[in-house]
C-alpha cells in the first residue's frame, strides 16, 4: 500500500538571511516547526531534503527521516522540484511507495496542519491532482504598464464595486503543495492535473525571505503559537522583573525592597511537590535574590554574568536536557539562556526583543503572577 510522505528541502545556504533554515521563530528553529506541522498533519512519513550536518541533526531529533542533498542540486540557481524528485528517488531505492507527496516550505513558519491534512486527503480521494495553498482576497491588484502608469489586473479603474459584490481572487501562500506522486514525475512540476486550491487562514501566509518578514514572524509568533501546556522538567527563571516587577525601594541605609506575588509563591510551592526542578538565576548580586529564593526553597544562582554557561551547568548537574527546559526571562540579558532551551517564555511586559525570541509570551506581567502563570502551564494536564 502507498503511503503519504511530506518532503521539506531545507539546503544551508541563503543569501538573504544566513543560516535561514535553523534560525528560530517563536524558539523553534524553522525546519522543526516544518516537521512539526507535518507530524500534526498525520502524515505517514516526513523527510528533511538538506546538504546540511546542523539541519539534519536538529530535524532528525524532530522526528524526520533525513535525506541527503546532492551539491548539485543545493545552490541558488536549484529548484525545489529537484530536491522532491531526487528524495522520491531515494525513498523507492529503500522500498517506499509513495503515493501522494506533501512539500512543505520551511520558510513558512505558521503552516496550519489542517490545510495540509485536507490537501492530502483531496489528493488522496481523486478530487485532485495537486493541491496549493492560498487564502481568499478581494484586495484589488494594479500593474505598472510599459509607459509607468497603473491599470488594474481583476478590476476596471473606472468602476469599484463593493466587497460582496466581487468574486474573490486566491492568493497563493507558498507554505504548502500537495500533488500526486506519480503525476509529479511524469509533470516534474508542483502544478499539473486538476489543481484545487486549500483555504488557509491568510495569518498563516507569511514567508520568510529577509530580515524583516524574520522580524515580523518573530513578534507574531506568541500569538500565533500560543499553547495551553508547556510540557518542561524544570523551570529557571530570571529574578528581577519576572519575581519582581523590576522596581525598587531604598531605604535611608542603602537597602532595596522590592515587590513580589505570593500566587508566585504558591506556584513554586506546587512546582516543588511536582518534582520539577525550579532555579532562579540572576546577574544581580543582592541578599533580597537570596532571601527571595529561601522563602521558595528554590536554589539560586545569583551575581552571574554568563546566563547560558550557568544555565548549561545547571543542567547537566541535574541531567536534564535543555530543550526540556523553561526560562522565563524579561529583558536582553536573558536572551543567551533563552536561545539554549526548548521552551523560551517571556512575561507579558518583557522587552520586545526578548518577546520576539519568546515561544510563549505570558499574559501576567513581572511581579504579578507571571511565575505562577508559567507553573500552571507547566502542569496542566
Amino acid at each position: 500500500m502507498s503511503i503519504t510522505a511530506a518532503i521539506i528541502p531545507a539546503r544551508g545556504g541563503s543569501k538573504g538571511v544566513p543560516r535561514k533554515n535553523i534560525l528560530p521563530v517563536g524558539g523553534v528553529p524553522l525546519v522543526v516547526r516544518a516537521v512539526r506541522a507535518a507530524r500534526a498533519a498525520e502524515i505517514d512519513l516526513v523527510v528533511v531534503s538538506t546538504d546540511d550536518d546542523e539541519i539534519a541533526e536538529v530535524a532528525a531529533a524532530a522526528g524526520a527521516r533525513i535525506v541527503r542533498r546532492p551539491a548539485e542540486i543545493a545552490g541558488d540557481t536549484a529548484t525545489s522540484e529537484s530536491a522532491v524528485l531526487h528524495a522520491l528517488d531515494e525513498l523507492a531505492a529503500d522500498g517506499l511507495d509513495i503515493g501522494v507527496v506533501a512539500f512543505l516550505q520551511a520558510t513558512s513558519p505558521f503552516i496550519p496542519p489542517e490545510g495540509v491534512r485536507d490537501a492530502v486527503a483531496a489528493v488522496r480521494a481523486g478530487h485532485c491532482d495537486s493541491v496549493f495553498s492560498a487564502y481568499e482576497t478581494y484586495g484589488f491588484v494594479w500593474r505598472r504598464t510599459a509607459d509607468g502608469t497603473a491599470e488594474g489586473v481583476n478590476h476596471a479603474a473606472s468602476h469599484r464595486p463593493r466587497r460582496q459584490d466581487r468574486e474573490p481572487h486566491y492568493l497563493e501562500t507558498g507554505a504548502f503543495y500537495v500533488f500526486d506522486a506519480a503525476g509529479f514525475r511524469t509533470a516534474r512540476h508542483r502544478f499539473f492535473g486538476r489543481v484545487g486550491i486549500a483555504l488557509v487562514p491568510e495569518g498563516s501566509a507569511i514567508e520568510i525571505d529577509g530580515a524583516e518578514q524574520l522580524a515580523m514572524a518573530s513578534a507574531l509568533a506568541p500569538l500565533v503559537d500560543t499553547p495551553t501546556r508547556i510540557p518542561a522538567r524544570a523551570v529557571v527563571t530570571d529574578f528581577d522583573g519576572v519575581h519582581t516587577d523590576d522596581t525598587a525601594l531604598l531605604d535611608q541605609d542603602g537597602r532595596e525592597l522590592v515587590r513580589v506575588s505570593r500566587s508566585d509563591g504558591m506556584g513554586a510551592s506546587l512546582l516543588r511537590r511536582a518534582g520539577i526542578p525550579l532555579l532562579i538565576l540572576s546577574t544581580e548580586t543582592n541578599p533580597v535574590v537570596r532571601a527571595r529564593a529561601a522563602k521558595l526553597h528554590a536554589p539560586v544562582r545569583h551575581g552571574v554574568a554568563d546566563k547560558a554557561a550557568a544555565l548549561r551547568d545547571w543542567a547537566g548537574q541535574l541531567g536534564i536536557a535543555l530543550a526540556d527546559i523553561a526560562y522565563l526571562g524579561n529583558d536582553v540579558n536573558d536572551l543567551p539562556a533563552m536561545a539554549l532551551v526548548g521552551w523560551p517564555v517571556a512575561v507579558a511586559d518583557a522587552h520586545p526583543q526578548v518577546r520576539a525570541r519568546a515561544r510563549v509570551v505570558l499574559e501576567h506581567t513581572g511581579g504579578s503572577g507571571a511565575v505562577r502563570e508559567l507553573v500552571d502551564r507547566v502542569l496542566a494536564d
